[in-house]
């Protein structure tokens, strides 16, 4: 358990208190919540223009946590961090480039793991990063579920078995959310765990997927290529410049991802340079 002031560690053998958890002076007890409720108005008028420090990110929040991250990754361990994607569309690569180029930049200045809410709390303040925060977070629980069940889909597929198949259908539940999915939650708990462990393992692991996964595409690409007909591209765009653009938009979920490497920045050994290669 750590004191008010970040100093040193006091371990006792009764565990964790409530001010492991909720350390500011305002939870001390009822009456300094509600004064701090009734000072919320002040509180968010002062905060929302308020801007952090590359330093305070860079060594006071880092010092405050007590807990240094091993330097174990390089450039080669950041691109396979990357989505996997071999071919996507034009425009929503694009933007997804322009995007990256925005991370390498900030992540050479502020290699830190709090990522693009680090970066948005140093140049536009607190109250526009906490807002990306959530958003953030929102992000990656849609995508992780999604992800997650498109994997028990094509591994019921796999099988030879229907995409729900695998899935427990709850009759009492509204039709197109009946389908619970053990199978995407076991799967989640082991990326976790396996994230947890160990990051250098962890991303061992995820370039070996995505060799695998390369080998399938490229070879998939292959024998597709042999049976390409032009045909095909006929009434090539039936729904004009805004079917464009709402597939592009759609696209853009197979990037989802990239933006979880900036939070790798403390774990890089070396984040100037690999950063930029990245």
């Amino acid at each position: 358990m750590t004191n008010s002031n970040y100093g040193s560690v006091d371990k006792r053998d009764c565990g964790y208190s409530k001010d492991d958890f909720l350390p500011e002076e305002s939870f001390t007890n009822w009456g300094s919540y509600v004064q701090a409720l009734s000072e919320t108005t002040t509180r968010l008028k002062d905060r929302v223009l308020s801007r952090s420090s590359d330093q305070l990110e860079l060594h006071g929040i880092r010092d405050r946590s007590q807990h240094q991250m091993k330097k174990s990754l390089n450039w080669f361990d950041l691109v396979w961090f990357g989505p996997a994607v071999l071919l996507s569309d034009v425009i929503s690569g694009t933007a997804a480039l322009f995007s990256v180029l925005c991370y390498s930049e900030f992540s050479v200045e502020i290699p830190v793991a709090g990522g693009s809410f680090a970066y948005l709390r140093v140049k536009l303040g607190d109250f526009v990063a906490f807002i990306a925060a959530g958003n953030i977070l929102f992000e990656y629980v849609v995508s992780g579920a999604g992800v997650a069940r498109s994997w028990t889909s094509y591994f019921a597929t796999l099988c030879n078995h229907k995409p729900d198949d695998f899935r427990i259908n709850v009759s009492s539940l509204a039709e197109g959310y009946n389908h619970l999915d053990p199978i995407a939650v076991v799967i989640l708990l082991v990326i976790c765990a396996g994230a947890s462990l160990s990051t250098k393992g962890s991303s061992q692991f995820n370039s070996i997927m995505t060799i695998i996964h390369l080998v399938v595409m490229v070879f998939l690409l292959v024998v597709g290529l042999t049976q390409a007909n032009l045909a095909n591209y006929s009434n090539f765009a039936p729904y004009g410049a805004r079917g464009v653009l709402k597939a592009a938009a759609m696209l853009f979920f197979a990037y989802v991802g990239f933006d979880g490497i900036a939070t790798l920045g403390e774990e890089v050994k070396n984040p100037d340079r690999h950063w930029r290669n990245y």
